[in-house]
C-alpha cells in the first residue's frame, strides 16, 4: 500500500519528523503534489486548511488530516477526511496506517473517524523517536508549555507538562547539520519544568556540542520566553551559540492585555529583557500581537509606546491577532487597530526595523507548495 504526504511548505518540519516515525514502522512517506492512490496525508493549521478542503473531498484515495487544525476541529474536518489524528502523530500514524492495511475494526486511540473516536490518554516520548532521518528538519528539544496563553495552540496540542529530548540524542541528531537549530516552545526551558530555567541543563546541553557546530538557541524556531532572559542565561548563549540577535515574545505592551491573556509575564519584564540584550552586545527581536481581543485605545497606544522603544535597540516583529479554534480566545473577534498602531509599524518597517503581517493574517502561512 502507497503512502503519500501532501507536501505543504509550512508543514515540512511535520513531515521531518513523522517520515522518521513511519520509517521506524517500516512505512515511507512519498511526497507528492496532489492525493494519489492509496493513502495521503495533510498536515493542516488554521490559516491554510481551507486551501485543501476541496482537494480532500474529492481526493479518490483514502485521506488523514492531521496537525493542529483537525485536531482542534475534527468534526469539521471529517466532513471532507476519512480519518482524523488528534494530537501528536508519532506512534498514532503508524498505527493507523497499519490498522488500514489489515482492515482492522479496532483504530488507535487518537483517531477520530465520522462514527468513533478514542481520544489518546499518552504522550510521545521524543527519545522514542528520532527528530528526523532522511527528510530533515530542526531538531525538537522540548515539547509542551506550562503556561495557558489564551491565543495559543502549544499547550491544547501537546500539554501543559515539558518534555525534554535527551542531550545524546540531541546531539546525535545534529550530526547531520553544521549550522544547527533547535524546535521547541521556549528554548531557555529546557530541562526545566518550563516555569523557571535550570541554567546547568542548558550550558550542559550545549557544552556537549561539537566545537565546529554552529548553534543557534533563542532564535527562530526556537524563541524564549521574556522573564527567562537573565544575564546567566544570555552569558550561556554568548559562550556557545552563534546567534548574535535574541527573539523572545512581548505580545502586547498592555499590563491589563497580558493579564487578560493568560501571558504570565509584565511588561517590566519585556523592558528588562531588551535591556540586558543591549548590555551584552545582543540584538533583541521582539514579537508583538496587534489588534488582540479586549483591546482599547489605551492598550494600543502603550503597545505602539513599547514598539517605538524596543526598535531602538532591536527589531520588532507584529502580527495581526488570529483566533485558533482550541484556544480561549477562538471565538473572540479581533480589535480594529486604531491609525497610530498602522502608522508606527509601516515606519518601522520602512526604517528596517519591524516585520510581520499586521495587516494581513494569512501572509504568514498561505502558500500551496
Amino acid at each position: 500500500m502507497r503512502v503519500n504526504w501532501r507536501y505543504i511548505k509550512p508543514a515540512r518540519n511535520s513531515y521531518a519528523a513523522l517520515y522518521s516515525a513511519c520509517e521506524k514502522s517500516g512505512i515511507t512517506l512519498n511526497p507528492v503534489d496532489f492525493p494519489e492512490d492509496d493513502i495521503t496525508l495533510y498536515s493542516l493549521n488554521s490559516i491554510n486548511a481551507s486551501q485543501y478542503l476541496d482537494e480532500i473531498k474529492n481526493a479518490d484515495c483514502i485521506t488523514i488530516a492531521g496537525g493542529p487544525h483537525p485536531s482542534a476541529l475534527r468534526d469539521e474536518v471529517l466532513e471532507y477526511a476519512d480519518y482524523v489524528i488528534v494530537g501528536e502523530g508519532e506512534y498514532t500514524l503508524p498505527a493507523l496506517i497499519r490498522a488500514i492495511e489489515t482492515n482492522s475494526n479496532v483504530l488507535p486511540a487518537g483517531v477520530a473517524t465520522k462514527n468513533e473516536y478514542k481520544k489518546n490518554d499518552t504522550c510521545v516520548f521524543l527519545d522514542a523517536y528520532p527528530p528526523f532521518s532522511k527528510v530533515k528538519g530542526y531538531i525538537e528539544i522540548s515539547r509542551g508549555c506550562p503556561f495557558r496563553c489564551a491565543y495559543c495552540q502549544t499547550p491544547h496540542l501537546f500539554g501543559g507538562m515539558m518534555r525534554h529530548r535527551s542531550k545524546d540524542a540531541i546531539i546525535r541528531a545534529s550530526l547531520a547539520y553544521t549550522d544547527v537549530r533547535f524546535l521547541t516552545p521556549n528554548a531557555l526551558s529546557y530541562g526545566s519544568d518550563g516555569k523557571k530555567p535550570e541554567y546547568g541543563k542548558i550550558r550542559n546541553l550545549l557544552a556537549g556540542f561539537d566545537k565546529e557546530k554552529n548553534l543557534y538557541l533563542g532564535t527562530f524556531p526556537s524563541e524564549v520566553r521574556p522573564e527567562f532572559v537573565t544575564k546567566e542565561s544570555v552569558d550561556i548563549i554568548l559562550d556557545y551559540c552563534s546567534n548574535k540577535k535574541l527573539h523572545f515574545g512581548a505580545q502586547s505592551g498592555s499590563d491589563r492585555i497580558l493579564k487578560r491573556i493568560n501571558r504570565g509575564h509584565t511588561t517590566d519584564d519585556v523592558l528588562n529583557a531588551v535591556d540586558i540584550c543591549k548590555e551584552n552586545g545582543l540584538v533583541p527581536v521582539v514579537d508583538y500581537i496587534v489588534g488582540l481581543p479586549f483591546e482599547t485605545e489605551e492598550d494600543q497606544m502603550e503597545t505602539v509606546a513599547q514598539m517605538r522603544w524596543v526598535a531602538k535597540y532591536g527589531k520588532v516583529h507584529a502580527h495581526y491577532f488570529t483566533p485558533l479554534p482550541g484556544t480561549p480566545l477562538f471565538k473572540m473577534s479581533p480589535s480594529p487597530l486604531i491609525p497610530e498602531v498602522e502608522k508606527t509599524l509601516g515606519k518601522l518597517s520602512l526604517a528596517g526595523r519591524a516585520t510581520g503581517s499586521w495587516i494581513d493574517t494569512e501572509l504568514r502561512f498561505f502558500t500551496k507548495n
